[in-house]
């Protein structure tokens, strides 16, 4: 197979060493991610120091993998794309470090993707879905956010949150109930056997397009100190009501007050049954599109960094090669 028209993606932000290989339609010809779960599940969260030693042991490997199932030439590649941030220094140091010795040896383009550009684009790994202007819902362990996108160089930020991300919540909540981590699958899953029926706070909910989760997560924790006899699916189940509330009111709110085609929803959270059924049913009220990305393209991966690469490509853009720990949505 021809190297023509083909960019290989690195990502290294936080706990999963990824590489894709994607062609300017968003086809994905090849894709593998090494994951770290195991390593962090005994700290109940991700261990910095250990992960980007993880990187390091796994990125070679990972990059052979994935030339060696498409069988492509790497010296014909339109460029190598890989995540400049944000994320975690150490482990952002070892995707660029490597891909920029990769690029000189094979004498092919580098460019600094911002991780949250990846996720945007995601929703159109394997299909063209998003139709704009649109409604951006970014969700995961680092981040949840509202962007207005006119087009994949043309995005403003209209809503952030103020503490933990929805994911970080996850994680947390799930910590407490001795579930592990990641939280975000496990808490899902018990939610679906329980009973939503603890009324736990919506942090600003009536208000503005920001988001809050550490109130909640702060309920939990003094529910489950100061109650016996809880069962965790009820917790579970009450949690993900509450986020769920939250999530699709601001959405509601952001499709008023900037009218859309579509409502994408992006990220690690992205991949929840409840927020997907919620999304759907908003959509059919609305009008919109709802683009979600496949599930196994909603985590952390590649293939969505090589295909938010192409955009700068066609932007010309010539985001220096370095990394930085804190990007917004708007930084190309």
């Amino acid at each position: 197979m021809t190297s023509n028209g083909l960019i290989l993606g690195i990502e290294t932000s936080c706990d999963d060493t990824a590489v894709g290989l994607v062609d300017e339609r968003g086809q994905v010809i090849a894709s593998a991610v090494a994951s770290q779960v195991l390593i962090h599940n005994r700290y109940g969260g991700v261990y910095p120091e250990v992960a980007s030693r993880a990187h390091i042991d796994k990125i070679i490997p990972t990059v052979r993998m994935v030339l060696e199932d498409s069988g492509i030439n790497p010296r014909e590649l339109e460029a190598i794309g890989v995540t400049r941030g944000p994320g975690l220094i150490g482990s952002l140091m070892v995707g660029l470090d490597t891909a920029s010795g990769l690029a000189a040896g094979w004498g092919v383009p580098i460019v600094g993707v911002n991780h949250l550009r990846g996720h945007l684009r995601s929703a159109d790994l394997e299909e063209q879905r998003v139709e704009f202007p649109a409604m951006i819902l970014l969700v995961s362990g680092g981040h949840t956010l509202l962007a207005r996108m006119n087009g994949p160089s043309d995005i403003k930020l209209i809503g952030n949150t103020l503490d933990d991300s929805v994911g970080e919540a996850y994680d947390k909540v799930s910590r407490m109930l001795g579930l592990g981590y990641p939280g975000g699958p496990v808490v899902d899953r018990m939610a679906g056997a329980g009973v939503p029926h603890i009324p736990f706070p919506r942090p600003v909910i009536n208000h503005g397009l920001d988001f809050s989760f550490s109130g909640l997560k702060s309920a939990v924790m003094r529910y489950l100190e100061a109650e016996k006899g809880w069962k965790v699916e009820d917790v579970a189940a009450s949690f993900v009501a509450a986020c769920m509330d939250v999530l699709i009111a601001k959405c509601r709110r952001a499709l008023a007050a900037y009218p859309s085609s579509s409502l994408v929803i992006v990220g690690g959270v992205a991949a929840s049954p409840p927020l997907r059924a919620a999304a759907a049913a908003l959509c059919e009220e609305a009008g919109v599109r709802l683009c979600l990305p496949p599930l196994k393209w909603s985590t952390d991966n590649g293939a969505m960094i090589a295909m938010a690469a192409w955009d700068y490509l066609a932007t010309d853009n010539h985001t220096p090669v370095a990394p930085q720990t804190s990007l917004t949505i708007e930084s190309f």
